[in-house]
C-alpha cells in the first residue's frame, strides 16, 4: 500500500504512465458511502437539477456560478469601503480627504448593509427552492419502494436543506469578511470578527428559517390542495419584500440613525434591526447604545422561536405533502370563467386563424397548469413590483420624524419597469426548454421546420399572449398609480399620454424580445451552446435604464398638445410596422433551411454546407 501511495504522489503530469503501468496502480476504488450519505448526495443533486433551477440541463454550472456571485456584492462593498476609512488624496497639501475614521453612524450604516443584505439573499434563496423541500412524485414511488426507512429518508433531506442553508450562508458573507478587516481597520479586531460573523449568520438564518416556518405551517393548516392556490402568490410577495429591503437600503440607512438614537418602536419591526444591535453589541461591548442589547435579544428570541416553529412545522408538513401524493391531487378547472367573454373577444379579432387559436389554447393551457412557468413569472413579476416601489416611495427624516413622498419621475418611470418585467417574464417563461410533451402535435401536422404561414400563425399567438398580458399589466399598474400620482399627473391629457406610452412600450417590447423567436411557447430544446450570461446580464443592465428613461422624457412632451400626441402615435405604429416587417423575414430565412438528416449536424447547416 506504501509502494502504491508513493507512486501515485511522484506522478508528473509531463511523463504520462503506460497503459501497463496504469494496470499495476490496481483498480480504482470508489470509496465507501453510507446509504444515509447516499441520500444526502441525492437530495442535493436534486436541488440542482430540478427543472425549475435550471431547466437547461446545466444546474450544477449555473448554481455554482449563482454561488459565487452571491458573495461578490459583499466583497464589492467591502473593496469600496477601503478608501473611505483610508484617505490617500490630499488637497490642498497636507489636507486628506475624509481625514481620520467616518463619523459613527456612518460605521453602524456600513455594518447595517451588510445584515440587510445576508438577510435578503438567504430570504431569495430559499423562497427560490420553497418547492423542493417537500417531496414529490419521483420520491415518493422510487424511494419509498427502496429498502429504507421512512425516518432516515426524512433525516437525509432534513440534512440536505440544512447543507444548502448553510452553504448559501457561507457563500454570501464569507468573501466580504476576507477584506473587511482591513478595510474598515476596526480598534479590536477579535469583537469585530465576532460581531460581523454573528450578525450576518443570525440574519440570514432567521430569514431561511422563517420561509421555512410559513410554508411549513400553512402547508400543515391547510393542505396541499389549498396551499397551492396561495404559494405563488406569497412566493411573488416574498420576493417583492426582499428586494425592496435591499432596493430602499439608502433610504432606511438615512433612518437608521433617528430611529436608533430615539429607541423609537418602529426598529423593532424590522429584522434587519434585530442583528445590527448583535454586531453593535459585540463590537462596542460596554459602551454600546441600550438599545443594541434590546435589539440583540429580541433577535436572538425571534431566531430561536422561528426556528422551533419551523422544526415543529416540518414534520407535519412532510407527512400531510407525503400522503397528498400517495392519494392524489382532485381535478379542478383551471379556466377562468370571468374571463370568458373577453377571450371571445380576442378570438374574434386578434385570433381568428384555426392554427393561431390552437397554439394561444396551448399557451393558456401550459402556463396554468405547469407550476415551473408560473413560477418563472411569479418571480419577475416580483423583482418589478419592488423596483416600482423603490422608485415611487421616497422616505425623508425631517424635524425627527421620518416622512413618506410620492415621485413625480417614478411614478412615470413605472410604466416601463411594469412593461418589460412582464413581458420579459413571459418570453422567459415561453422559451424555456423541458416541457416536451406538447411539441410533438406542431410537428406532426406541420413538420419541421414548418411553411412560412403556419409558422408565422404558431409565434404570432406567442406575441399576441405576451401583448395582452403586458398591457392588461401595465395599464392597470397606470390606473392604480393614478390614485397616489401628484396633481399634475392626474389630469386627462397627462393620464392618456401615460396610456399610449403603455400601449407603445408594450407592443414595441413583445415585437423586440420576440424577434428572434422561431419556436413555438414551451417547446424549445435545449441549447447545445451554454448560454452568455455575463453578456445576457450586460444588455439587460444597458436596454433596461434606457427603457425607464423613456416615459419619464416624453411623457412631458406627449403632453403638451395634441399634435405632439399624434406624432408619438405615429412613431410607434411605423416602427411596430418595421419590426413585423423583419420579424417576418426571420422567419422566412428559417423556413427555408432545409431540415436536418439523421446524421447531419447543425453548424455547417448554417453556414449553408451539406455533406
Amino acid at each position: 500500500m506504501s509502494d502504491f501511495f508513493q507512486r501515485l504522489i511522484t506522478m508528473s503530469d509531463s511523463q504520462p504512465l503506460s497503459v501497463r503501468s496504469m494496470a499495476a496502480l490496481g483498480p480504482v476504488r470508489q470509496p465507501d458511502r453510507s446509504q444515509f450519505s447516499l441520500l444526502v448526495r441525492h437530495f442535493l443533486e436534486r436541488f440542482f437539477n430540478h427543472e425549475t433551477a435550471s431547466p437547461e440541463g446545466d444546474a450544477k454550472a449555473r448554481l455554482v456560478l449563482i454561488a459565487v456571485a452571491t458573495g461578490i456584492p459583499g466583497f464589492v462593498v467591502a473593496l469600496y469601503l477601503w478608501p473611505i476609512y483610508h484617505p490617500f488624496i490630499v488637497w490642498p497639501p497636507g489636507h486628506a480627504l475624509n481625514a481620520g475614521p467616518p463619523p459613527y453612524w456612518q460605521q453602524v450604516n456600513h455594518h447595517f448593509f451588510f445584515v440587510v443584505y445576508s438577510f435578503v439573499a438567504m430570504g431569495i434563496v430559499t423562497v427560490f427552492q420553497w418547492d423542493l423541500f417537500f417531496p414529490d412524485l419521483l420520491d415518493v414511488f422510487v424511494l419509498s419502494t427502496l429498502p429504507i426507512q421512512d425516518l432516515r429518508l426524512f433525516i437525509a433531506r432534513v440534512a440536505a436543506i440544512a447543507v444548502l442553508i448553510g452553504g448559501f450562508l457561507f457563500d454570501a458573507n464569507f468573501l466580504a469578511l476576507l477584506i473587511l478587516p482591513a478595510s474598515l481597520d476596526p480598534p479590536n479586531l477579535p469583537r469585530f470578527l465576532s460581531g460581523h460573523a454573528l450578525a450576518v449568520a443570525g440574519s440570514g438564518l432567521f430569514a431561511a428559517a422563517f420561509v421555512l416556518a410559513l410554508q411549513g405551517v400553512l402547508l400543515s393548516l391547510l393542505g396541499e390542495r389549498w396551499f397551492r392556490r396561495i404559494s405563488l402568490l406569497l412566493q411573488g410577495l416574498s420576493i417583492s419584500v426582499l428586494l425592496m429591503f435591499l432596493l430602499l437600503f439608502p433610504v432606511l440607512s438615512r433612518a437608521a440613525p433617528l430611529l436608533l438614537q430615539t429607541g423609537s418602536v418602529y426598529a423593532f419591526f424590522f429584522p434587519p434591526f434585530w442583528f445590527l444591535g448583535v454586531y453593535q453589541w459585540l463590537m462596542e461591548g460596554p459602551s454600546a447604545l441600550p438599545i443594541y442589547a434590546r435589539l440583540a435579544q429580541t433577535g436572538c428570541i425571534a431566531l430561536l422561536v422561528t426556528t422551533l416553529v419551523a422544526m415543529l412545522a416540518y414534520p407535519l408538513a412532510y407527512l400531510r405533502r407525503v400522503r397528498q401524493l400517495v392519494v392524489g391531487p382532485g381535478t379542478h378547472d383551471t379556466r377562468i370563467w370571468v374571463a370568458q367573454p373577453f377571450l371571445l373577444m380576442i378570438f374574434a379579432t386578434l385570433v381568428r386563424h384555426p392554427v393561431r387559436r390552437a397554439v394561444f389554447h396551448f399557451i393558456s393551457q401550459s402556463l396554468f397548469r405547469v407550476q415551473r412557468y408560473r413560477i418563472y413569472l411569479v418571480l419577475y413579476g416580483g423583482v418589478g413590483l419592488s423596483v416600482v416601489v423603490a422608485s415611487i416611495l421616497r422616505l425623508t427624516v425631517k424635524d425627527g420624524h421620518v416622512r413618506m413622498g410620492i415621485s413625480h419621475d417614478g411614478v412615470l418611470a413605472a410604466i416601463g419597469i411594469a412593461a418589460f418585467w412582464m413581458i420579459v417574464g413571459l418570453r422567459m417563461a415561453f422559451v424555456s426548454p423541458g416541457n416536451q410533451h406538447g411539441s410533438w402535435v406542431f410537428r406532426i401536422v406541420h413538420g419541421r421546420p414548418p411553411h412560412f404561414l403556419p409558422a408565422m400563425h404558431q409565434l404570432q399567438a406567442a406575441k399576441v399572449w405576451a401583448l395582452i398580458c403586458g398591457l392588461i399589466v401595465t395599464i392597470a399598474a397606470c390606473l392604480a398609480l393614478r390614485a397616489f400620482a401628484p396633481r399634475e399627473l392626474r389630469t386627462w391629457l397627462a393620464t392618456s399620454s401615460q396610456l399610449l406610452i403603455a400601449v407603445g412600450l408594450c407592443l414595441l417590447l413583445t415585437d423586440i424580445l420576440f424577434l428572434h423567436v422561431r419556436t413555438v411557447a414551451f417547446t424549445g430544446e435545449t441549447a447545445r451552446e451554454q448560454p452568455n450570461l455575463p453578456m445576457t446580464l450586460l444588455k439587460c443592465f444597458t436596454f433596461f435604464p434606457v427603457l425607464v428613461l423613456i416615459p419619464v422624457v416624453s411623457e412631458p412632451w406627449i403632453e403638451a398638445n395634441v399634435l405632439h400626441f399624434a406624432l408619438a402615435a405615429a412613431v410607434i405604429a411605423i416602427s411596430h410596422l418595421v419590426l413585423r416587417t423583419l420579424h417576418r423575414q426571420i422567419i422566412q430565412e428559417h423556413c427555408n433551411i432545409p431540415g436536418l438528416e439523421d446524421d447531419e449536424e447543425e453548424f455547417p447547416m448554417r453556414l449553408g454546407l451539406r455533406y
